[in-house]
């Protein structure tokens, strides 16, 4: 499993918009990467300041979103909306967008049950379930009219 440092992942993402606004051709994890932070022109004043926004820190107390951290779960959906893992997790992704009418915010719905899974994961020492996620993307389900 590759696991990079918070350094590779934001210079990942960093290099990534430099490459783009220069022009320059990206090529594998670079276009999902660039398809991402183009749909989040939020983020794009950080990723033209890589000296100030390095090594910032994004403490869960202030109520900042971590735009590195945000691109890569949307990246991860997308990883796991292609190989349908959890199995089921593509229709599940399907019917949001569909519902929703809107792919990104059918991923944020989504990136809300990974970040949740992820958070509960960490807190009580234990592996990732595949089970409590997808039953909190079914909720999203319900909760959509």
């Amino acid at each position: 499993m590759f696991s990079p440092s918070r350094d590779q992942v934001r210079r990942f993402f960093f290099d990534t918009w430099a490459k783009y606004r220069a022009g320059q051709a990206l090529a594998g994890a670079e276009v999902p990467a660039l398809q991402v932070i183009l749909a989040h022109p939020e983020y794009h004043p950080v990723l033209d300041d890589p000296e100030r926004y390095r090594e910032r820190e994004y403490p869960p107390e202030l109520g900042e979103t971590n735009p590195f951290m945000h691109l890569s779960m949307h990246l991860a959906i997308a990883e796991q909306v292609s190989i349908d893992q959890p199995a089921g997790v593509r229709e599940r992704h399907r019917l949001l967008a569909e519902r929703r009418g809107d792919v990104m915010q059918a991923e944020h719905e989504l990136i809300d049950c990974l970040a949740e899974m992820i958070w509960q994961a960490q807190r009580g020492g234990t592996t990732y379930d595949a089970e409590a996620y997808l039953a909190c993307v079914d909720r999203k389900l319900g909760s959509v009219g």
